[in-house]
């Protein structure tokens, strides 16, 4: 059987051309040509691929209420990137975001008071970090700065300032004791660039022996309270009623002496004029006869009272006993007019 691979004639054989084997159809100098061409196409894959890239890691974009810190070969560059789209050097640089909007921290502390009486408490902050020495934070404390320097400020000044005060203060003074452990913490945490905006104290816990022996003090307090304004009302009562007693006492005082004054002018009165009391009880008369005339008449025929007489009737003129001379002649006078 015939080899259909086998070509017909060699190269030695003159004037015969070589055959292509059995079934080829294709050019034998196309061979190049392809590879080339495959060759091309990679590269140019490549070459954009590494410009995506390239591209990517020369952008960085920095979320809202963060800050970028720049590292430089893992060193932090002395800059702060704001919010927004920054270049940075691909492969070179690196940026990492820090929070600088309002966070919460929140701890619980235990200390002794000044009596030594154990106290516990938790205590909630309210901070942000200084957005423009976001950098320093980084290279001093790093992106868990809240635990390496909030929580151990916490407990110093929790334990620093509750010892200032007795158990009891820190009962009925808590906005002092909140003011003094606020401004420690404050203090603290502000020369390491953090700002505290507030700090919120939500309970202080003492042992149950302590809580029972402060609310019978209250207790006993409020008693004593109690006690003392109803001393003082009774006293305001006994001072009213002595005030009241005075000023009957001088009001009978200057009654008596009214009386006495009145006395002396009766007295003097009477001596001046036997006749004051006749004129006095005519004055008063209610103008009524009376039912009966006590006592017997006087040596001049008259009635009286006791031996005094209710008034003097006048005498009827007699002939035993003449008018005088100006009543004869108004008689006289009254006859001849008749």
């Amino acid at each position: 059987m015939r080899n259909p691979f086998k070509r017909f004639g060699t190269p030695n054989d003159k004037g015969i051309p070589a055959r292509e084997p059995y079934g080829y159809t294709g050019s034998r100098s196309s061979g190049p040509v392809l590879s080339f061409n495959k060759l091309k196409i990679v590269a140019a894959i490549i070459t954009f691929v590494v410009i995506i890239v390239i591209m990517f890691e020369s952008v960085v974009v920095v979320e809202a209420g963060h800050r970028g810190v720049v590292l430089y070969v893992g060193a932090v560059e002395n800059r702060v990137l704001g919010e927004g789209i920054h270049f940075i050097i691909p492969f070179a640089e690196q940026v990492i975001q820090l929070e600088v909007r309002t966070l919460k921290f929140e701890a619980n502390a235990t200390a002794a008071s000044n009596d030594l009486q154990e106290v516990q408490t938790t205590i909630a902050l309210n901070y942000h970090i200084s957005p423009s020495q976001a950098n320093i934070i980084y290279q001093q404390l790093g992106a868990d700065y809240a635990d390496r320097i909030i929580a151990p400020t916490i407990q110093e000044s929790v334990k620093a300032s509750v010892a200032k005060f007795n158990a009891e203060e820190l009962i009925t003074k808590r906005a002092t004791a909140k003011a003094v452990i606020a401004g420690s913490i404050a203090n603290t945490l502000g020369a390491r660039d953090i700002v505290v905006e507030t700090v919120f104290i939500t309970d202080f816990k003492f042992s149950q022996a302590f809580a029972t022996q402060v609310e019978s003090k209250v207790v006993a307090f409020q008693k004593f309270l109690t006690e003392q304004n109803n001393l003082l009302a009774i006293q305001v009562i006994a001072n009213q009623t002595v005030v009241q007693a005075q000023a009957a006492a001088r009001a009978n005082v200057a009654r008596a002496s009214g009386e006495s004054q009145a006395i002396q002018v009766i007295t003097s009165q009477l001596k001046q004029s036997p006749q004051y009391l006749q004129w006095l009880a005519v004055n008063r008369w209610n103008g009524q006869m009376p039912y009966a005339l006590g006592s017997s008449g006087g040596s001049n025929g008259s009635s009286s009272f006791g031996g005094f007489p209710f008034f003097q009737l006048p005498k009827l003129p007699t002939q035993q006993q003449p008018l005088p001379p100006t009543q004869h002649q108004t008689l006289q006078q009254n006859q001849t007019k008749q």
